[in-house]
């Protein structure tokens, strides 16, 4: 593994989560999805008012990069200073990075995965919808309301009931034919293999309830990191199943789409 020191304890990023990251595979010294990282962390940078680091600066982590698979984390906060909540008027941003050996779920490729609902509702703040920002505690108290590892992941609903995302994946199915994805206008994380695939595949943008589910053809989980994983059982936040889908070969077209721009196989 390796990563530079850790930021100072005023830097804001740690103090208040004002800052960015973004999580990259990275197969042979090669990132990929690479320009849409990138767009996404300009379009944070845009938002919360931190400049954006040069290109050469965010890819110099890749010349330590090894012959495998490995996952770089970029982490980038508007640096130290400013009084309280109050943002210095010159920032200066810091510059944060970690590459690590990464072997992917492949079992969850292939079998699919079990998950559930969470009782945690995201709160809706549309102008930080759809960033990677570094205040992700909802989704680390979402994440704590199981230990079961049978269950791969939990769904989250805004508090309209709307369908979000899972905790670290973004949420697709297929319903009457149609591939569908949340709308994130309200709160969420705009994944990057989900911008790529939005771009390259019919896939329609929808405010829905835990109907979509359970009229739902075929379920899928995916992100940049994982890959998709093919849904083949949701329960309730109680535990009790609601829903369960036969692998079939509507999920492995889907997910074969996705693993494409992952260089993974589809089983």
């Amino acid at each position: 593994m390796s990563e530079q020191a850790a930021w100072p304890l005023d830097d804001r990023g740690a103090a208040y989560g004002d800052g960015l990251f973004e999580t990259i595979l990275v197969r042979g010294g090669r990132p990929l999805l690479w320009d849409e990282h990138l767009a996404r962390l300009a379009r944070g940078c845009h938002v919360l008012g931190i400049p954006m680091p040069a290109e050469h600066d965010l890819a110099a982590p890749l010349a330590e990069a090894g012959p495998g698979l490995e996952v770089l984390k970029l982490t980038l906060t508007r640096g130290s200073g400013g009084r309280g909540y109050r943002p210095p008027a010159a920032p200066e941003p810091r510059l944060r990075w970690q590459l690590a050996d990464f072997a992917p779920a492949e079992s969850r490729w292939q079998t699919g995965v079990r998950v559930r609902h969470c009782r945690l509702r995201l709160a809706s703040q549309p102008l930080l919808a759809g960033i990677k920002h570094l205040n992700r505690l909802e989704n680390v108290l979402a994440r704590a309301e199981w230990n079961d590892d049978a269950i791969a992941e939990g769904l989250l609903r805004d508090d309209a009931g709307r369908l979000v995302e899972a905790t670290a994946m973004n949420l697709f199915w297929q319903r009457a034919g149609r591939l569908e994805t949340p709308r994130l206008a309200r709160c969420g994380v705009a994944g990057t293999l989900r911008e790529a695939l939005i771009s390259r595949l019919d896939i329609h943008e929808v405010e829905a309830g835990d109907e979509a589910l359970t009229n739902a053809e075929a379920v899928w989980l995916g992100n940049s990191v994982q890959g998709v994983w093919p849904v083949v059982c949701l329960d309730d936040a109680a535990g009790v199943e609601r829903r369960h889908w036969s692998l079939g070969v509507t999920h492995r077209t889907f997910q074969a789409e996705a693993h494409a721009l992952l260089g993974y196989p589809c089983p």
